[in-house]
């Protein structure tokens, strides 16, 4: 609690003045005090607008014209100060703090001396008015809630009531959001004992105006009979409430929209601390966390700043939106970016560099929280978690280190840091024996990490001792993740320091780019233990067959480090590649492999899911690129890892289909020559498959299916849907369309069927269709029957990327039928559906649209990179029938608010579009309708 001189006692004759009422600044102040509110000026304005009021109502309302003009003034000149320093937050926060002190205790003014004049009131009739929660400790945001509270001394009286009510009434009419209790002093203690939300809430009261004796007869009784001996159960409190909020906002720091507040790494943690140490030791300051030795002084300045650059980044918020708002979403990280002064440079946009920061102090208020708790534990306040005390009886500790409290420590910390290698061996030591690190060996590593020199990096025993953290223990991510944390990993691989806290700004990525690759590893390794065995059958038979491991954790631990430059980051990753590979010590060959691998580590992904894995071209274009069947492996396992280390729900049934057809078929290549990959065996096996489908079929209609249809036709498709087309073809009339939904479990999709007599733009019909009905569509293909018939098939899933749910599926057949029959228009009713979401409106995905006739050996490959929205499909493809393009098929691959479109075409003539003229007219075409879609559906 902060006290301030009382106001004195004004005699009857005389009214005290607004000045007794109104509270010093709490700290430095934004701006002049003078210019947030002119004490004397709105005393002034108060006594000329009561001059005329006749009732209480009309006193109420002269005060509220009064006040709330001041409101406004200091509102508008804080903000004015606030665009000239945008991180200057302490001063901010505090006079957002005293402006409000300013409102609440002109009220009271009002109250007690024009409303509810009571010059000589009992003892009884004392009442004090305090600020409580985040306004008490001056910690005030634009839109910040103001929370008070009224203590009365015994019980509270008519008098007291009266001047609560009329104080309350015009906090409304001035539009606060206030936040109040009327209790007693007794009231209080008996409330904090039961509820732990009141008990922190009584721990940061202030003193605003009122009766100051009162006050401090609460701050008194609340230490004496509330605080004392209960610190354990209040501590256990906090922190099961702190870890119940952090589930709730998605259970890490790096969620891509965090809290400010709320989220991990954010304000409330720091506040936590706060509470407990004040708490625990009586701290009413946060440099006072120092002289309690809960930090040191370098602590501490990490502690300050990282709350000033919350605080910023909340008065951004809040200034941007106009309302209490607290979640970065990613529309609003780039506006505050702005805001708090970040510009586009290197190869990276403003709102990069400043989530990058934002992760960064997330990550150091985990760390500062740990040294905090893990502290307590040594105090015996925090009860250390039961498996750590059966530990400490267990397991025996390498020489030079101990154990205390369950947690491992150096010995002798000079002995420590006179071997450098002991920076390394302490994460060995801490996976082998299971303990965590105490707080004070956090502290002596991250105070030392300029140890870590060439000299030490070349040590083969430091090569060694790094890559057996990954190969030897078991579970890598956890060492890998505590070394970032303490800024080790960046000091090893100076290269690395690059991406810690990156933020990748899309949709697509869930984690900044150092989390997203111990996520890989972590992956890698769940599959090195057998537990993914059934959701990943091909990438654990490589395992379990054998591969070069060291190569492959290297690999994964390096794929992303060229992210954030100018460059493509594969290239420029391969190049950081060769140079950090030898200082792991990797062999020459080893080496050699790995670069290939980060070079080349987004080619699987690129060909299973953007090229037509059932045309032979693809097939023998990616065995010539892999060459051997070690680094198809390699590459395969890289590639799992990889899509399912970007967040959860990106990996799906459909990927491991195309990934595990891509394997298989390309295994095949590599055994038995690229020249055995041809369209002619597919045909024939596709074929002789058939005819078994079709047990119940004669030979005559056997016969006929099998050859109603051209090539391309059996190479495309899965047998499972040649019997479904010989099904809806059999006896089919030119004016009849045969639809067949499917859920296609193997693929977590939707697949959706279509015969019907051929036209031309039948493919954007359909696409426009399945628009309507909000599908996605994540593959197609359409082929033309040798007399005159349509078969088109759609694997399609619903906005939450899964298969349509069977109750559902009727209306997806009525929309499809109502569509083709002309009964309703896809481009006109599209138009109030094909909308961006507002938070998804600041990614900025340049169109790129190229024209490929090498990749496959009929088709020329037409590839759209572009901005995703609902009726994007529908309307390339309705672009390419308006100029005679006949789509065969589209391979659709989504990358959040990216979308990769790669259609394989011919012309009119049924020939590839090779003359360079008309590529670039259609080229122009494509890009005018995606330029005119993407500006309606951002007006949406």
């Amino acid at each position: 609690m902060t006290p301030h001189p009382a106001p004195s006692v004004a005699p009857v004759s005389k009214e005290p003045t607004l000045r007794t009422f109104v509270p010093p600044p709490p700290g430095e102040l934004i701006c002049d005090e003078k210019v947030i509110f002119d004490i004397d000026a709105v005393e002034a304005a108060l006594k000329d607008a009561w001059a005329s009021a006749e009732s209480p109502a009309d006193v109420r309302a002269a005060t509220i014209g009064v006040v709330d003009a001041a409101n406004q003034n200091g509102r508008a000149v804080i903000a004015a100060a606030i665009s000239e320093a945008p991180r200057n937050a302490r001063p901010a926060v505090h006079a957002y703090a005293w402006l409000t002190d300013c409102i609440v205790t002109t009220v009271l003014y009002t109250a007690m001396v024009k409303l509810h004049p009571n010059p000589n009131p009992t003892q009884g009739e004392r009442i004090a008015v305090l600020a409580v929660g985040g306004y008490g400790r001056a910690e005030m945001s634009p839109y910040s809630d103001v929370d008070l509270l009224f203590l009365a001394p015994h019980k509270v009286t008519g008098w007291i009531e009266s001047v609560v009510e009329s104080m309350l009434y015009m906090f409304w009419d001035l539009h606060l959001k206030v936040g109040h209790s009327t209790r007693t002093v007794r009231d209080c203690l008996r409330l904090g004992k039961e509820d732990f939300t009141i008990r922190t809430a009584m721990l940061e009261t202030r003193f605003l105006a009122g009766n100051e004796d009162l006050a401090h007869d609460l701050h008194v009784k609340l230490r004496s009979e509330l605080f004392r001996n209960t610190a354990r159960e209040f501590i256990e409190a906090k922190l099961e409430e702190r870890a119940e909020r952090h589930r709730k906002q998605g259970g890490q720091r790096y969620v891509v929209e965090p809290n400010v507040k709320e989220g991990k790494g954010g304000l409330r943690d720091l506040q936590s601390l706060f509470w407990i140490a004040k708490y625990v030791h009586g701290v009413r300051k946060a440099h006072d966390l120092v002289k309690a030795g809960l930090y040191t002084a370098d602590e501490y300045r990490q502690f300050s700043e990282a709350e000033t650059f919350l605080h910023a980044t909340r008065n951004a918020l809040h200034l941007t939106t106009e309302r209490a708002m607290d979640q970065l979403t990613f529309d609003l990280q780039v506006e505050v970016a702005e805001r708090l002064g970040y510009v586009d440079h290197s190869g990276r946009r403003a709102v990069e560099h400043f989530m990058q920061d934002y992760f960064r102090h997330a990550t150091r208020v985990g760390e500062l929280t740990r040294i905090f708790l893990t502290a307590l534990e040594d105090a015996h306040v925090k009860q250390t978690p039961k498996l750590q005390r059966f530990l400490s009886r267990r397991v025996k500790v390498a020489k030079g280190f101990s154990v205390e409290n369950g947690r491992l420590r150096a010995e002798d910390p000079k002995a420590f840091l006179a071997d450098k290698l002991n920076l390394l061996r302490v994460f060995a030591e801490a996976l082998r024996t299971g303990y965590l690190l105490h707080p004070d060996m956090m502290r002596l590593i991250a105070a030392n990490l300029d140890v870590i020199d060439q000299d030490m990096r070349e040590t083969p025993e430091a090569q060694q001792t790094f890559l057996d953290l990954m190969l030897k223990h078991g579970n890598p991510e956890r060492a890998l993740r505590r070394m970032n944390e303490l800024g080790v990993l960046g000091a090893f691989i100076p290269e690395f320091q690059h991406i810690v806290a990156m933020m990748q700004f899309n949709m697509y990525h869930s984690y900044t780019v150092d989390e997203h690759t111990i996520q890989c590893i972590s992956v890698l390794s769940q599959i090195e233990r057998g537990e993914l065995h059934e959701e990943l059958p091909v990438a654990s038979g490589i395992l379990k067959t054998g591969v070069n491991r060291k190569v492959l954790f290297v690999a994964l631990l390096l794929h992303d480090i060229g992210k954030g430059r100018d460059e493509d980051h594969s290239v420029i990753g391969a190049r950081i590649a060769r140079k950090v590979a030898p200082r792991l010590g990797l062999k020459p060959s080893e080496c050699d492999t790995v670069e290939w691998l980060v070079r080349y580590h987004l080619l699987m992904s690129d060909m299973a899911q953007k090229r037509d894995i059932s045309d032979p071209r693809t097939v023998r274009d990616f065995a010539k690129a892999v060459k051997t069947r070690e680094r198809l492996d390699l590459l395969t396992v890289l590639t799992v890892c990889d899509i399912r280390g970007v967040g959860p729900n990106v990996w799906n049934n459909w990927k491991a289909q195309l990934l595990r057809g891509l394997h298989h078929q390309t295994s095949f290549a590599l055994e038995h020559g690229l020249e055995e990959v041809n369209r002619e065996f597919r045909e024939g096996e596709a074929k002789r498959a058939l005819r078994e489908a079709l047990g119940d079929w004669t030979t005559a209609e056997k016969r006929a299916e099998t050859q109603r249809h051209y090539g391309p036709y059996w190479q495309g498709l899965p047998t499972s849907a040649h019997v479904i087309f010989a099904g809806l073809l059999q006896g089919i009339s030119n004016d009849e369309i045969r639809i067949d939904l499917h859920p296609d479990e193997d693929r977590d999709a939707t697949r959706a069927c279509f015969a019907l007599a051929d036209h031309p733009g039948i493919f954007s019909r359909l696409a426009g269709a399945l628009a309507l009905v909000g599908a996605n569509v994540v593959d197609a293909r359409t082929y033309t029957s040798k007399d005159g018939y349509a078969t088109a098939i759609f694997w399609v899933q619903d906005a939450d990327g899964n298969p349509y749910e069977q109750s559902r599926l009727p209306r997806l057949r009525q929309m499809i039928g109502k569509t083709l029959k002309g009964e309703v228009v896809a481009r006109d009713a599209l138009k109030s559906r094909d909308k961006i979401k507002k938070r998804e409106s600041k990614f900025n995905v340049p169109t790129s649209i190229t024209f490929d006739n090498e990749g496959s050996e009929i088709f020329t490959i037409i590839e759209v990179d572009t901005r995703d929205r609902p009726g994007l499909l529908f309307d390339l493809t309705r672009e390419l029938a308006s100029n005679s393009i006949s789509i065969a098929s589209a391979q659709i691959a989504t990358y959040g608010a990216q979308v990769v479109d790669s259609f394989y075409v011919k012309d009119m003539f049924g020939m590839k579009i090779h003359a360079e003229p008309k590529q670039r007219a259609l080229e122009k075409k494509l890009r005018t309708a995606i330029e005119s879609g993407a500006l309606r559906a951002l007006k949406g």
